[in-house]
Protein backbone atom coordinates (compact mmCIF):
# COMPACT_ATOMS: atom_id res chain seq x y z
CA UNK A 1 0.00 0.00 0.00
CA UNK A 2 1.10 3.35 -0.87
CA UNK A 3 1.94 5.66 1.73
CA UNK A 4 0.69 8.65 0.06
CA UNK A 5 -2.75 7.43 1.62
CA UNK A 6 -2.22 8.04 4.92
CA UNK A 7 0.27 11.35 3.52
CA UNK A 8 -3.09 12.72 1.84
CA UNK A 9 -5.10 12.88 5.23
CA UNK A 10 -2.33 14.46 6.65
CA UNK A 11 -2.26 17.25 4.54
CA UNK A 12 -6.04 17.80 4.84
CA UNK A 13 -5.83 18.09 8.63
CA UNK A 14 -3.24 20.03 8.44
CA UNK A 15 -4.91 22.71 5.87
CA UNK A 16 -2.27 22.14 3.37
CA UNK A 17 -4.13 22.41 -0.01
CA UNK A 18 -0.99 22.35 -1.51
CA UNK A 19 0.36 19.71 -0.63
CA UNK A 20 -2.56 17.52 -0.96
CA UNK A 21 -3.08 18.23 -4.54
CA UNK A 22 0.26 16.96 -5.23
CA UNK A 23 -0.15 13.84 -3.21
CA UNK A 24 -3.19 13.29 -4.85
CA UNK A 25 -1.61 13.10 -8.33
CA UNK A 26 1.31 11.19 -7.38
CA UNK A 27 -1.39 8.83 -6.33
CA UNK A 28 -3.06 9.23 -9.06
CA UNK A 29 -0.08 8.48 -11.32
CA UNK A 30 0.55 5.67 -9.33
CA UNK A 31 -2.53 3.88 -10.36
CA UNK A 32 -4.17 4.00 -7.01
CA UNK A 33 -7.83 4.10 -8.15
CA UNK A 34 -10.20 7.44 -7.52
CA UNK A 35 -12.36 5.17 -5.31
CA UNK A 36 -9.54 4.29 -3.12
CA UNK A 37 -7.92 7.40 -2.87
CA UNK A 38 -11.50 8.63 -2.06
CA UNK A 39 -12.57 6.22 0.42
CA UNK A 40 -8.96 5.81 2.66
CA UNK A 41 -7.54 9.36 2.35
CA UNK A 42 -10.55 11.69 1.85
CA UNK A 43 -13.40 10.66 3.70
CA UNK A 44 -11.56 9.08 6.65
CA UNK A 45 -9.67 12.84 6.83
CA UNK A 46 -12.75 14.43 6.55
CA UNK A 47 -14.36 11.90 9.37
CA UNK A 48 -11.21 12.60 11.85
CA UNK A 49 -11.49 16.50 11.14
CA UNK A 50 -14.86 16.52 12.43
CA UNK A 51 -14.18 14.40 14.92
CA UNK A 52 -11.56 16.58 16.04
CA UNK A 53 -14.34 19.43 15.97
CA UNK A 54 -16.67 17.65 18.14
CA UNK A 55 -13.28 17.12 20.50
CA UNK A 56 -12.92 20.88 20.61
CA UNK A 57 -9.26 20.36 19.19
CA UNK A 58 -10.57 21.43 15.76
CA UNK A 59 -12.64 25.15 15.65
CA UNK A 60 -14.48 26.75 12.44
CA UNK A 61 -11.56 28.36 11.04
CA UNK A 62 -9.39 24.92 11.20
CA UNK A 63 -12.46 22.64 9.71
CA UNK A 64 -12.76 25.58 6.95
CA UNK A 65 -8.71 25.17 6.01
CA UNK A 66 -9.04 21.42 5.88
CA UNK A 67 -12.13 21.07 4.43
CA UNK A 68 -10.95 23.84 1.23
CA UNK A 69 -7.14 21.04 1.20
CA UNK A 70 -10.10 18.13 0.37
CA UNK A 71 -11.44 20.31 -2.27
CA UNK A 72 -8.10 20.69 -3.87
CA UNK A 73 -7.57 16.87 -4.24
CA UNK A 74 -11.34 16.63 -5.16
CA UNK A 75 -11.00 18.55 -8.23
CA UNK A 76 -8.36 16.16 -9.83
CA UNK A 77 -10.97 12.99 -8.69
CA UNK A 78 -13.64 14.41 -9.30
CA UNK A 79 -13.25 13.47 -13.42
CA UNK A 80 -12.18 10.12 -12.64
CA UNK A 81 -15.16 8.81 -10.50
CA UNK A 82 -17.28 9.89 -13.13
CA UNK A 83 -15.33 7.60 -15.71
CA UNK A 84 -15.51 5.06 -13.11
CA UNK A 85 -19.14 5.13 -12.50
CA UNK A 86 -18.32 5.23 -8.95
CA UNK A 87 -21.63 5.73 -7.04
CA UNK A 88 -21.77 8.59 -4.72
CA UNK A 89 -23.98 8.56 -1.71
CA UNK A 90 -26.43 10.92 -3.11
CA UNK A 91 -27.13 14.06 -4.58
CA UNK A 92 -27.83 16.81 -1.81
CA UNK A 93 -29.16 20.21 -3.03
CA UNK A 94 -27.91 23.09 -1.24
CA UNK A 95 -28.68 27.03 -0.91
CA UNK A 96 -29.14 29.82 1.80
CA UNK A 97 -32.55 30.95 1.35
CA UNK A 98 -34.20 34.02 0.12
CA UNK A 99 -33.59 36.94 1.89
CA UNK A 100 -30.02 35.52 3.33
CA UNK A 101 -26.78 36.32 1.71
CA UNK A 102 -24.62 34.82 4.19
CA UNK A 103 -23.08 31.64 3.11
CA UNK A 104 -20.09 30.62 5.08
CA UNK A 105 -21.94 27.76 7.25
CA UNK A 106 -23.60 26.43 3.93
CA UNK A 107 -19.85 26.45 2.31
CA UNK A 108 -18.83 24.89 5.01
CA UNK A 109 -21.46 22.11 5.39
CA UNK A 110 -21.15 21.76 1.35
CA UNK A 111 -17.36 20.68 1.36
CA UNK A 112 -17.51 18.82 4.42
CA UNK A 113 -20.89 16.56 2.51
CA UNK A 114 -19.08 16.29 -0.44
CA UNK A 115 -15.65 15.28 1.73
CA UNK A 116 -17.71 12.66 2.68
CA UNK A 117 -19.04 11.36 -0.59
CA UNK A 118 -21.72 13.31 -1.57
CA UNK A 119 -22.73 14.71 -4.79
CA UNK A 120 -23.64 18.41 -4.35
CA UNK A 121 -25.70 21.11 -6.32
CA UNK A 122 -24.58 24.24 -4.41
CA UNK A 123 -27.07 27.18 -5.38
CA UNK A 124 -25.44 29.77 -3.27
CA UNK A 125 -27.17 32.31 -1.36
CA UNK A 126 -30.53 34.15 -1.54
CA UNK A 127 -31.99 31.41 -3.55
CA UNK A 128 -36.04 32.11 -3.76
CA UNK A 129 -38.38 28.43 -3.44
CA UNK A 130 -38.77 28.40 -7.28
CA UNK A 131 -35.42 27.91 -8.08
CA UNK A 132 -35.33 25.43 -5.40
CA UNK A 133 -38.44 23.82 -6.74
CA UNK A 134 -37.01 23.74 -10.41
CA UNK A 135 -33.88 21.94 -9.79
CA UNK A 136 -35.82 19.60 -8.02
CA UNK A 137 -37.79 18.83 -11.29
CA UNK A 138 -34.33 19.07 -12.96
CA UNK A 139 -31.86 16.97 -11.00
CA UNK A 140 -32.59 13.08 -9.35
CA UNK A 141 -32.33 15.28 -6.06
CA UNK A 142 -32.05 12.79 -2.84
CA UNK A 143 -32.11 15.96 -0.51
CA UNK A 144 -32.90 19.54 0.43
CA UNK A 145 -30.76 21.20 2.62
CA UNK A 146 -31.57 24.73 3.21
CA UNK A 147 -29.58 27.14 5.38
CA UNK A 148 -30.38 31.07 7.03
CA UNK A 149 -28.71 33.37 9.50
CA UNK A 150 -31.18 36.01 9.74
CA UNK A 151 -34.03 35.42 11.72
CA UNK A 152 -36.07 37.29 9.09
CA UNK A 153 -35.47 34.72 6.83
CA UNK A 154 -36.09 31.64 8.41
CA UNK A 155 -39.88 32.08 7.36
CA UNK A 156 -38.78 31.23 3.83
CA UNK A 157 -37.31 27.56 4.84
CA UNK A 158 -41.32 27.03 4.93
CA UNK A 159 -42.30 28.63 2.09
CA UNK A 160 -39.59 26.34 0.23
CA UNK A 161 -41.17 23.54 1.80
CA UNK A 162 -44.50 24.51 1.01
CA UNK A 163 -43.56 25.36 -3.01
CA UNK A 164 -41.88 21.74 -2.92
CA UNK A 165 -45.56 20.30 -1.69
CA UNK A 166 -47.45 22.38 -4.34
CA UNK A 167 -45.33 21.22 -7.00
CA UNK A 168 -45.63 17.66 -5.55
CA UNK A 169 -42.12 17.31 -4.97
CA UNK A 170 -41.97 17.19 -1.21
CA UNK A 171 -42.40 13.51 -0.83
CA UNK A 172 -39.48 12.64 -3.30
CA UNK A 173 -37.08 14.93 -1.36
CA UNK A 174 -35.41 14.86 2.43
CA UNK A 175 -35.35 18.27 3.61
CA UNK A 176 -32.90 19.25 5.87
CA UNK A 177 -32.02 22.22 7.72
CA UNK A 178 -29.89 24.75 9.89
CA UNK A 179 -27.88 28.31 10.53
CA UNK A 180 -27.50 29.88 13.49
CA UNK A 181 -31.13 31.11 14.49
CA UNK A 182 -32.50 27.40 13.76
CA UNK A 183 -33.86 24.91 15.90
CA UNK A 184 -34.65 21.71 16.53
CA UNK A 185 -38.39 23.06 17.30
CA UNK A 186 -38.28 24.73 14.24
CA UNK A 187 -37.36 22.44 11.93
CA UNK A 188 -40.09 20.39 12.98
CA UNK A 189 -42.73 23.12 12.42
CA UNK A 190 -42.24 23.51 9.16
CA UNK A 191 -42.17 20.03 8.14
CA UNK A 192 -38.26 19.20 7.33
CA UNK A 193 -37.03 16.12 8.11
CA UNK A 194 -34.08 17.03 10.06
CA UNK A 195 -31.91 19.87 11.49
CA UNK A 196 -28.58 19.84 12.49
CA UNK A 197 -26.11 22.35 14.53
CA UNK A 198 -23.22 22.35 12.80
CA UNK A 199 -21.19 20.89 9.32
CA UNK A 200 -20.35 17.43 11.06
CA UNK A 201 -23.63 16.81 12.31
CA UNK A 202 -24.77 17.54 8.80
CA UNK A 203 -23.07 14.99 6.97
CA UNK A 204 -24.35 12.52 9.98
CA UNK A 205 -27.90 13.49 9.94
CA UNK A 206 -27.57 13.12 5.89
CA UNK A 207 -25.98 9.71 6.07
CA UNK A 208 -29.11 8.84 7.99
CA UNK A 209 -31.94 10.32 6.23
CA UNK A 210 -30.82 8.47 3.23
CA UNK A 211 -30.37 5.01 5.53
Amino acid sequence: MSNLINEIPEGILDGNQNLVVQKVGQAIEEGISAEEILNQAMISAMAEAGTLFEEGEFFVPELLVAARAMQGGMELLKPLLVRDNVKSKGIILAGTVKGDLHDIGKNLVCMMLEGSGFDIIDLGNDVDPETFVETVQEKPVDIVAMSALLTTTMVNMKTTIDALAQAGLRDKVKIMVGGAPVSEDFATKIGADGYATDANQAVRLAQTLLE
